[in-house]
């Protein structure tokens, strides 16, 4: 049945990525122990994918009680959500989608549950030979140059290609714009050991650039340390995990800022190429516990 249910969320790319990439990783062993509901079977019109409830023990934990949602049909999806106790409204959560169109349907049910919602949009990219495919009508085979032997590093000789362990944890969720805190530390924890990551070594053996995926198969968390930024390091360790996750046969995809001209502009020149969907972000929190903690 999960089988089916990625083939059938493959014909609905790419609104349905986010959900898409989370159900592969399931069917690839499963290592976050995630479930996809369902509203109904196998005509459905809403999948949901979610941690099992005797993982959400901690109500303030939105990295591990995080949802991804797609829908068909939204107006159904709203009648399935409310009906259901598919969502923990209690709890501090975040509820991740490529459709935009599902913020309404978000925010009426927080609203109804007494929920604070942020929202955040992102720029949704695939990579090329994702994109080529997964969905190559949004190809555009005349720009996309062939891919050569990818980006070089200044003082290459610097550096040691390596991939991360546990104890890189508190450097990336240092750098990680999402993180900094001791929930976010453990959840980055969880993504090393169960996913493949790349970083570089500088000379003193510690980590100076990575990146890594985590639970719905999106690359996540690239960055550099401040004093070796400008280098292309980045460009670098995302083309090297690119062809990590290539060679697994997974998917990549990953987002970036609206603002961050930067990374805009160093996906181009990697040949990302952009989803006409975008990357949302919904982190939900109850008004009585955000006033508690207050």
């Amino acid at each position: 049945m999960l089988q089916m249910l990625e083939k059938s969320l493959r014909k609905s790319l790419p609104e349905s990525l986010k959900v898409y990439g989370t159900v592969f990783h399931i069917n690839q062993g499963n290592p976050f122990k995630l479930k996809a509901l369902v509203d109904k079977w196998p005509d459905f019109n809403t999948v949901v994918v979610r941690p099992q409830e005797q993982d959400m023990t901690d109500d303030l934990d939105h990295y591990t009680n995080t949802y991804q949602i797609y829908s068909k049909e939204l107006k159904s999806c709203q009648e399935s959500l409310v009906s259901s106790d598919v969502i923990n409204w209690k709890q501090h959560l975040q509820i991740q989608s490529s459709q935009s169109s599902l913020d309404e349907v978000i925010q009426s049910l927080a609203a109804a549950n007494s929920v604070q919602v942020k929202r955040t949009q992102c720029i949704l990219y695939m990579m090329p030979q994702t994109a080529r495919k997964l969905v190559p009508f949004l190809v555009d085979t005349k720009n996309l140059r062939p891919e050569s032997g990818g980006p070089r590093i200044k003082n290459q000789e610097m550096f040691k290609l390596s991939s991360l362990d546990i104890t890189h944890a508190a450097l990336v969720n240092k750098f990680w714009h999402f993180g900094g805190n001791e929930r976010s530390q453990r959840f980055i924890e969880r993504c090393i050991l169960a996913f493949p990551s790349s970083c570089l070594l500088g000379p003193e053996g510690t980590p100076v650039s990575w990146a890594l995926m985590d639970q719905t198969g999106e690359m996540r968390m690239a960055a550099a340390v401040p004093e070796c930024r400008a280098q292309g390091l980045v460009s670098y360790i995302i083309y090297t995990q690119t062809q990590v996750q290539e060679k697994l046969g997974f998917p990549v995809y990953n987002h970036t800022e609206k603002a961050n001209k930067i990374i805009q502009k160093m996906s181009q020149s990697l040949h990302h190429v952009p989803m006409p969907c975008d990357w949302n972000q919904w982190n939900c929190a109850p008004l009585k516990l955000a006033f508690n903690r207050s």
